[in-house]
């Protein structure tokens, strides 16, 4: 029997169509969710996936059975759910959504009343009444009701730019021209109109907003190549791209090249730490540029587990000013408290366009980590395989200090090696990182083949 593809996280409950996710899990969490809140309304957003519409007609049976209200803000990127549910005063939100997985993935993700991602502790009581039925079905003059509203990615728009960081008269007048790759997910609209009202001329590719995914959608390196091809051919100054449900931002300079998703959310710390003063909060799997960059600006930098819900509550907790993911995700928290690549792009711009420099010279500024991130399927003995590896991590990588806050990290003086079990597949994730080329290769190979 083949293996379900299935992770239940507070990331969201993921899984491959027919094969973990169905519709009857979809409203059996859908229920659960609707008895958890008590009341609506809801608000109920998705990425353009051929699969969201029958994920959605579930979701939405089984809230209306709980008597919960919902409000369907349509095809919209995560952060606008997030937006929506303050707006509306709603008391959670669902986002139907498997982010950067390929389009056999689905996923719900689940927000509560003040916009965030649930808890570890709320996903833990989500999780306890869907595994026990708990569910409050209501009779049927209770039922709840649904309803329309699409002005949300307009207002999302006009939020970023009221943002003191945007420098919006600079960005204008610096006349940028930007293609951008939407993967044809839900920042097929919402990113290319901010990068227009923002005075930009914009390129769009792969921007209808049907859900036809052209290439692998996770906005890595091996995945921009159109975008580099279209950028060099457009001589444009820039190209953007987002994954399909528009919370993380790539980046590709005017020669094409891809920066790096981990630079993205190094340029925004930059950024806003010049104009803010405060802590930062990445998470324990971000390159040491982001880190080097907020500390240079005189920012305490702290490391949470991976996961936004997990880097979120602890940017509340130290209040950070500035922080989130090194795949792209920048969070914002005076915006609120998600990754948002219209931020994130915004920042881009405001950033190249207060220095005056490329986004090429902008790099150049931060400091050369040479990193390997790499997966592999999870093994059944992953716990006992990870026991194993501290205990040979001496031999393997000298002498280190050991964090075990999520999976095992081990810093040294030239960088750091994590491995980790994802919350969005059934994988486990590796990243080496030194500031040396040929030490990064070393320590691959040695970790790699300990693993294999």
């Amino acid at each position: 029997m083949k293996k379900k593809e299935l992770k239940e996280s507070t990331s969201g409950v993921r899984g491959v169509i027919g094969n973990g996710l169905d519709p009857i899990l979809a409203a059996e969490y859908a229920a659960a969710f609707g008895t958890m809140v008590k009341s609506g309304p809801v608000i109920l957003g998705r990425d353009s996936r051929p699969t969201g519409g029958m994920i959605r007609d579930a979701v939405v049976s089984a809230l209306s059975a709980t008597g919960v209200d919902v409000i369907d803000v349509g095809v919209v990127p995560t952060p606008t759910v997030e937006i929506a549910v303050k707006e509306a005063g709603a008391t959670g939100g669902i986002c139907i959504t498997a982010s950067h997985n390929p389009a056999q993935w689905n996923a719900l993700k689940f927000f509560s009343a003040i916009g965030d991602f649930v808890t570890p502790a709320q996903f833990a009581k989500l999780k306890k009444i869907k595994d026990e039925s708990a569910f409050r079905f209501v009779p049927h003059q209770k039922l709840g009701s649904l309803s329309y509203d699409d002005r949300y990615v307009n207002i999302h728009i006009k939020k970023v730019l009221a943002l003191k960081v945007v420098k919006k008269a600079a960005i204008k007048k610096a006349g940028f021209t930007v293609v951008v790759d939407a993967i044809n997910g839900a920042g097929s609209r919402a990113l290319p109109e901010l990068l227009e009202r923002l005075g930009a001329k914009v390129i769009r590719i792969n921007c209808t907003g049907n859900g036809d995914f052209v290439h692998e959608p996770e906005p890595v390196a091996a995945n921009l190549k159109q975008l580099g091809q279209a950028v060099k051919r457009h001589k444009a100054d820039l190209g953007m791209a987002c994954d399909p449900d528009a919370d993380r931002l790539a980046l590709v300079d005017h020669t094409g090249h891809p920066i790096g998703e981990e630079l993205t959310l190094a340029i925004a710390v930059q950024h806003v730490l010049s104009i803010e003063k405060g802590p930062t909060v990445i998470n324990l799997s971000t390159s040491s540029v982001t880190a080097e960059a907020a500390r240079a600006a005189g920012s305490r930098v702290y490391l949470a587990r991976v996961g936004e819900a997990n880097v979120v509550e602890l940017m509340r907790k130290k209040k950070a000013v500035i922080g989130g993911e090194g795949n792209g995700g920048v969070i914002y928290p005076k915006f609120h408290a998600g990754r948002d690549s219209l931020v994130a792009a915004a920042m881009t711009l405001s950033a190249m366009a207060a220095q005056k420099k490329s986004l090429a010279d902008l790099v150049k500024s931060f400091g050369r980590y040479y990193t390997i991130k790499t997966k592999a399927a999870m093994p059944d003995d992953f716990v006992e395989q990870l026991r194993l590896f501290e205990k040979a991590s001496a031999d393997l990588l000298g002498k280190t200090r050991v964090d075990r806050q999520d999976g095992l990290r081990f810093d040294f003086p030239d960088g750091w090696v994590q491995i980790r079990a994802s919350n969005t597949e059934p994988i486990y994730r590796l990243i080496i990182e030194t500031n040396n080329e040929r030490l990064t290769a070393r320590l691959g190979k040695k970790v790699k083949s300990f693993f294999k």
